[in-house]
């Protein structure tokens, strides 16, 4: 009789230790998509540099206003801060992981279309915002993992 897997596990292949393997590898990706979407948030949110942008959230409601051409620029960028920041602490934490991943993925979109199609990487190019929007997009389909806070949440029930 096969063993039935439960939703969001992977499956079982291999050893028990390929698959502590996979959770904390999955776990430690999660961390890290988190912390790094963290650290374009927290200039925004202290009004610090970030890198050569004296001022990250003007350089969003510049992006978000002038080339993308969306109303509301200001209001935009502090809803965009707020995904950067506490979107990115519910991703560390795996809350909500599937909605704010979700939400980072649209974002990273609106980016690649309003920087691109460039490439090249020292001229402000789109890999960062690519590879952000897949990995958030992975996230938003497979949700916290179960080293989540979600799936506590859910075994709790």
């Amino acid at each position: 009789m096969a063993m039935e897997r439960k939703v969001n596990e992977p499956p079982r292949a291999g050893t028990p230790g390929m698959w502590r393997a996979e959770v904390l590898g999955y776990a430690l990706l999660r961390i890290c998509f988190g912390a790094i979407l963290l650290t374009h948030g927290l200039p925004k949110a202290l009004g610090t540099a970030h890198g050569s942008m004296a001022d990250p959230m003007q350089g969003s409601i510049h992006l978000i206003g002038e080339r993308m051409g969306l109303p509301f620029a200001p209001q935009l960028a502090w809803l965009v801060m707020l995904l950067e920041t506490v979107g990115a602490l519910l991703l560390i934490l795996g809350a909500g992981t599937r909605a704010v991943a979700a939400l980072v993925a649209l974002e990273m979109v609106g980016i690649c279309l309003a920087l691109g199609p460039t490439w090249p990487w020292i001229d402000r190019g789109i890999e960062y915002p690519v590879l952000m929007a897949v990995l958030a997009a992975y996230l938003a389909v497979r949700g916290a993992g179960p080293l989540g806070l979600d799936a506590v949440w859910r075994r709790g029930r």
